[in-house]
């Protein structure tokens, strides 16, 4: 059942007289997850839901399309000239002064910002501020039930399985035939998860030495040799519907004993994640709001003081949900000014990296905050030293 009650209590916590819902061609995709709308399904024009803070839902369609919000409730009204689609604008917003849109101010936040400008020209044209939906969306589109948390929980088992089968074969291969390649590691990865019943949406990332530098690298046929350090970042989650990532990132180095450079280097990246974590606990423990910027500030404090702030050169982490890169908030003061909270109920990664021309080195853990506001790490133990992988 659509939850409309819940939205309207959290509408009116955060002090909007509604939330208008707009969409053109799925040009909103959070709009239509919020909505449990099919994507497959046909869309051509233009329409509007509008929720208010109380009393019915109100629904703008065009005649063509005049079934699209059906499945919701509320009264609707068909347009089909220009002219009645923006006389239906002003009439399902009458009354109101503060409206939320997939929008926010000077597009500070790209992730939550979908309607277009003209289109907010528009609402204000009726004499409504409108202001961000940013913290609506993910409460009911990053938000995970209890079935999601378990399907997150069997995913990690099987993306933290997977290192200890790379790190196995790479031992072999090397000491059977003296290399092997990124891209063999790579499809060992994609063979474990096939076998255990998960997908993903991208080959996960093997990068070797300065490969491991490049934050996105695109894992190609180099060899892997005794002393190469190995950067694994994988992600993947259960094949059905509802499924949500696990997204992991872990160090390696082919030989005994890990170089200083590579060590030291790790240190400071583990220290800053552990940061991280450590800002999440606090806030949850003392029950204070945490924004998405307050953790990526904490974690990047560690490698700024270190000196390598420079080589830090992304978020420090992203909202995970049904895809890798989710609808909540992100741990970012980098990238954009990410104010929305971090909410129970939602997923995140922290993964701080330091990449230099000759190697790079990230640690990335998953963070998953439960509705008693329990702060769990997925997915096996936190990585504190480099692997050594021995032949």
């Amino acid at each position: 059942m659509f939850p409309i009650a819940d939205i309207q209590t959290a509408i009116r916590e955060l002090g909007f007289d509604g939330w208008l819902i707009y969409d053109f061609r799925k040009s909103n995709p959070l709009a239509r997850r919020v909505l449990q709308l099919d994507d497959a399904g046909h869309s051509t024009r233009r329409w509007m839901y509008f929720i208010p803070a109380t009393g019915e839902p109100r629904k703008l369609v065009h005649r063509i399309e005049s079934g699209a919000l059906d499945h919701l409730p509320g009264d609707k009204t068909i347009y089909l000239r220009w002219q009645e689609f923006e006389a239906g604008v002003e009439s399902l917003i009458r009354g109101c002064s503060r409206i939320a849109m997939e929008y926010t101010p000077r597009n500070a936040n790209p992730y939550v910002s979908r309607v277009d400008a003209g289109t907010v020209e528009l609402v204000r044209s009726f004499g409504a501020e409108v202001v961000s939906s940013g913290n609506l969306v993910q409460m009911f589109e990053s938000r995970w039930d209890d079935e999601q948390w378990q399907m997150h929980l069997q995913a990690g088992e099987v993306t933290n399985a997977a290192f200890t089968l790379v790190w196995k074969y790479i031992a072999e291969e090397i000491r059977r035939h003296g290399q092997t390649t990124e891209k063999e590691v790579q499809q060992q990865i994609l063979a474990h998860f096939a076998r255990n019943g998960v997908v993903t949406d991208h080959a996960p990332i093997v990068g070797a030495n300065a490969h491991a530098g490049d934050p996105h690298y695109e894992t190609g046929e180099t060899a892997i040799r005794a002393g190469d350090l190995v950067l694994v970042d994988l992600w993947a989650k259960l094949d059905h519907p509802k499924g949500v990532f696990s997204d992991l990132t872990r160090m390696g180095f082919v030989g005994e004993t890990i170089p200083t450079k590579y060590a030291d280097v790790f240190a400071i990246v583990a220290a800053a994640r552990d940061a991280g974590i450590q800002c999440v606990r606090e806030a949850f423990a003392a029950q204070r709001p945490l924004q998405g910027w307050e953790v990526d500030d904490a974690t990047r404090g560690v490698i700024d003081r270190a000196g390598y702030g420079a080589a830090f050169v992304h978020r420090t982490g992203h909202s995970i949900g049904r895809e890798t890169h989710g609808n909540g908030a992100n741990m970012d003061n980098l990238e954009t000014h990410e104010e929305r909270l971090v909410l129970p109920g939602c997923c995140f990664s922290i993964e701080p990296g330091i990449y230099l021309p000759e190697f790079g080195i990230r640690s990335e853990i998953n963070v998953f905050v439960g509705y008693d506001r329990t702060v769990h790490v997925t997915a096996g133990e936190v990585q504190t030293a480099i692997q050594p992988i021995v032949v």
